[in-house]
């Protein structure tokens, strides 16, 4: 990214998220595919909005996991001001981009609503607390 836009820690231009974020996550997502033959847990922390609006977490083809394997996926969310805020304090040079043109970026966040949300584990984490992390926790482990 240095050498295409100045930034080299840019994850949120046009340029990336057109041309270099599907192939960055695809490969998460096939990372943690291969794990998962090899007999190995995979947690994958990203956010895949594009893949939660469409529905391909869920889809076990587009993820090349066959029926043995169980998924959950938890959709977290905060308020924006507090998203901005934690964006904020934590300092990581990937936020840069996001923080310069924040009216673009909070544009792309959204709430997952209706058919979205079906098997969807929703967690607030606005001000979320042990007893609500441990309550997802117990959610996802089943």
């Amino acid at each position: 990214m240095g050498m295409l836009t100045g930034a080299p820690n840019d994850r949120d231009s046009p340029l990336f998220l057109q041309h270099l974020r599907d192939p960055e996550y695809r490969g998460l997502i096939d990372t943690a595919r291969d794990n998962l033959e090899l007999g190995v847990s995979a947690l994958v922390v990203a956010p895949l909005s594009r893949e939660v609006r469409e529905r391909k977490l869920f889809d076990r083809a587009w993820l090349g996991v066959g029926d043995d394997v169980e998924i959950r996926v938890v959709w977290v969310y905060t308020a924006e001001a507090t998203a901005r805020q934690r964006i904020l304090e934590r300092g990581d040079p990937n936020d840069a981009y996001k923080l310069a043109h924040w009216d673009e970026y909070r544009q792309r966040r959204f709430m997952p609503e209706g058919e979205s949300c079906i098997d969807l584990l929703m967690f607030d984490n606005t001000a979320a607390g042990m007893t609500d992390n441990d309550a997802l926790l117990a959610r996802i482990v089943g």
